[in-house]
């Protein structure tokens, strides 16, 4: 038997199965049932994702009867006639065809199954529509740049919702187009790829990623630490002790969220570092860039030792699993701290740039900042080390040149 709970006048149910920890939603919606798990062992959380799920549906359902949601993206119009090929010549559309069957076959076990499965949704919703019927040599700098145009222009007469491409999904169009390209000048369908640079951005605006600053994590940790005391629900303190030690780990190893949500207990050790003399974790890291290792700092030690109390500690169990994403934002919001002054929000992922910040500040060396997150020096120099003032050595900026002596007359030296 399943446990079951009503919700929205009946037309909600949020129910839990024999074997599941996990509390799943349903409801009926135009014809066809909608299901969808919360990932939530807590009912009171499940309850509030599945009215926010249940709001979404029944929004989309309207927008979808009148005509508002674009499921589908419609060819663009061309005013002018596509070239024909010449006899022998392929087509984009047969290029891309050939690059996602290598693709797929040989990246099998090394990219994200999800990343490869967008390549083919980049290619069928937007790349294959616009160029798929042109022959390969007419893919030129000309017709990238109308694309890139056609992208960010709303249509004529929007008879549809139309929401302007965001830079970084332009750019991830782009790197597929290329790599389309790529894949026909190695078969020898054409003999170069065409210049593919933007030619009204010479350099992107120097950005941030939302982090805490020291004064903004404080109120952070002392506000979750504050929940876990006293949770506004007695049944809650598990999760709210929980997240708080999350909160603390996360600040003090850098690890991403999808990282901790995979580590297991049997990849944390507890031992004295040598070269420092203190209490650290040294942790095997399962993430975006396979197996890597990081040692933490000695304020993740606590955290980690009670979670591990908490739970039991079985080898194979998962230290953190999901983030409570609900609880997160709520402290954020009470805390006037969901968004930064620039106003990009902050998630999980805040934390691990709280961590990379924090040890600039610091004085850490980057390079090695770098190996401990399993990232690049590139990628910290561009979005963190571009912003933090103390990366910046005063004595090394501001030398005056030595003014020589004022020489002395003749007469002068006499007298």
């Amino acid at each position: 038997m399943s446990e079951t709970h009503t919700l929205m006048d009946g037309k909600l149910h949020v129910y839990r199965r024999e074997n599941s920890r996990f509390w799943q939603c349903a409801t009926y919606l135009n014809g066809r049932n909608h299901r969808r798990s919360t990932k939530e062992t807590n009912i009171a959380y499940a309850r509030e994702f599945a009215r926010d799920w249940y709001l979404d549906r029944v929004a989309e359902d309207r927008l979808r009867r009148r005509g508002g949601l674009v499921l589908q993206p419609e060819p663009p119009v061309r005013s002018e006639p596509v070239p024909k090929a010449q006899p022998g010549e392929k087509t984009f559309r047969e290029a891309a065809a050939v690059f996602e069957r290598e693709y797929e076959a040989m990246t099998l076990g090394e990219r994200n199954p999800s990343y490869v499965a967008g390549k083919g949704r980049v290619l069928r919703l937007h790349l294959n529509p616009f160029f798929g019927d042109l022959p390969l040599s007419q893919v030129t700098a000309g017709r990238i740049q109308e694309y890139r145009l056609h992208r960010v222009t709303p249509p004529p007469e929007p008879v549809r919702a139309w929401k302007r491409p965001s830079r970084q999904t332009l750019h991830n169009e782009m790197v597929c187009l290329r790599q389309v390209l790529k894949t026909a000048n190695r078969k020898g369908w054409i003999a170069a790829l065409p210049d593919m640079s933007s030619p009204y951005r010479a350099s992107g605006k120097i950005s941030h990623r939302a982090w805490f600053s020291p004064q903004e994590y404080k109120r952070l940790y002392q506000a979750t630490r504050e929940r876990a005391r006293n949770p506004k629900k007695e049944r809650w303190r598990q999760e709210c002790e929980q997240f708080h030690d999350y909160v603390l780990f996360m600040v003090n190893t850098g690890l991403r969220p999808d990282e901790a949500q995979r580590l297991q207990f049997r990849d944390v050790s507890v031992v004295v570092d040598d070269a420092t003399g203190e209490r650290i974790l040294e942790i095997e890291v399962r993430g975006k860039r396979g197996v890597g290792y990081c040692k933490s700092m000695p304020g993740a030690v606590l955290p980690f030792q009670r979670v591990k109390k908490r739970k039991g500690g079985e080898a194979s169990d998962l230290v953190f699993g999901l983030v409570q994403r609900e609880l997160l934002n709520a402290i954020l919001d009470e805390l006037d701290l969901k968004k930064d002054r620039e106003g990009n929000p902050r998630t999980a992922y805040s934390l691990r740039h709280t961590y990379i910040c924090l040890r600039l500040m610091e004085g850490a060396d980057i390079y090695q900042v770098a190996k401990n997150c399993r990232t690049s020096v590139e990628m910290i120099e561009k979005y963190y080390a571009s912003h933090i003032a103390n990366t910046l050595d005063a004595s090394a900026i501001n030398v005056r040149k030595q003014k020589p002596a004022k020489r002395r007359t003749g007469s002068e030296e006499a007298t």
